[in-house]
């Protein structure tokens, strides 16, 4: 399970999806086998999460790496190139953005 601390020692990938309630469902079952099937067998994967808002036009990937390197190497592996070839289809961007846990709240 994914646990956001700013001391983790992990590398944070939120990644948004934009795309339409007629292929939101497609979309998700696309990255869902990805993450069962390849991601989360991958060396450096520590967690994640998919995120789907009301109206089905955005879905929010919220991952954890141990290092950059283990996330770059992971989207240039030629299975994630034809995989991300197909989620390409089911939206109309996505990009994945690295981050630092700055500061967290509550209990």
């Amino acid at each position: 399970m994914p646990a956001i601390t700013a001391t983790a020692a992990v590398q944070t990938v939120i990644t948004t999806f934009e795309t339409s309630p007629g292929q939101c469902a497609d979309l998700l079952d696309e990255l869902q086998a990805a993450y069962a099937e390849f991601i989360a067998k991958q060396p450096g994967f520590v967690s994640a999460a998919l995120h789907v808002n009301d109206a089905q036009t955005r879905i929010a990937n919220y991952s954890q790496w141990r290092r950059r390197e283990d996330f770059q190497a992971m989207l240039r592996s030629d299975e994630m190139r034809v995989r991300n070839r197909r989620i390409a289809t089911l939206c109309r961007s996505f990009e994945p953005v690295l981050y630092d846990v700055a500061a967290t709240y509550g209990s």
